[in-house]
């Protein structure tokens, strides 16, 4: 069931706070080593877990129920059980703490969705269909991420030298040409090695 109504697109910064995973097979796993690569203190709760989460590193594993009001004290909780009762507790725990959960596979036991992520350094791109069609999420991720090659990654830091150059000399940034910079070829410029013809063309744009 897609999810009602439009939702609001954010980045969170989980870098230590504690995260709460309640499951711990295949579905799981994927949520937990999502929270790892944020930097989230992670907790996982699981009647079983598999192997895999198991031999995770950095996580606090407890092989038990789920215990009714535990979201509490979390910034973020992720439901992937299989047992749909669990996860709806869950979700409703999460409502009554005011702690925001997810449920995997489940919208109507969510306060957010995950979309599919293409990371490429700093570089993150999300897909989301508002629950129409996570197989569609997945295959533009896959496309996207095709498309995202270590050009961009070069690119990008051009640019962000370019801006710290700027603010050095107590030059504002905003309002500057830089969408006329990334529309000058640049890019194609990286993609054939020509860095100092790149930075130049950068700087004319500016």
């Amino acid at each position: 069931m897609p999810v009602d109504g439009p939702q609001y697109p954010v980045n969170l910064i989980l870098r230590d706070r504690p995260c709460l995973v309640v499951g711990g097979g295949r579905v799981a796993l994927g949520k937990i080593e999502g929270l790892l690569a944020a930097g989230a203190a992670v907790d996982v709760v699981a009647v079983q877990a598999s192997p895999e989460v198991r031999s995770l590193r950095g996580i606090t594993l407890q092989e038990r129920p789920y215990r009714s009001g535990e979201v509490a004290g979390y910034r973020l909780v992720v439901a992937a059980t299989d047992d749909r009762a669990v996860n709806r507790q869950v979700y409703l725990d999460g409502e009554a703490a005011g702690v925001w959960v997810n449920s995997a596979d489940n919208p109507e036991n969510c306060a957010f969705t995950l979309p599919a992520v293409v990371r490429r350094g700093p570089i993150m791109l999300t897909v989301s269909t508002g629950g129409h069609s996570p197989a569609m999420s997945s295959w533009l991720r896959g496309r996207l991420s095709d498309e995202l090659g270590p050009e961009y990654l070069t690119l990008l830091d051009l640019l962000a030298e370019r801006r710290e150059e700027l603010l050095a000399q107590g030059v504002a940034t905003e309002g500057l040409s830089w969408q006329e910079a990334l529309d000058s070829g640049m890019l194609e410029l990286v993609r054939t090695g020509r860095f100092a013809e790149a930075r130049e063309r950068l700087q004319t744009c500016l």
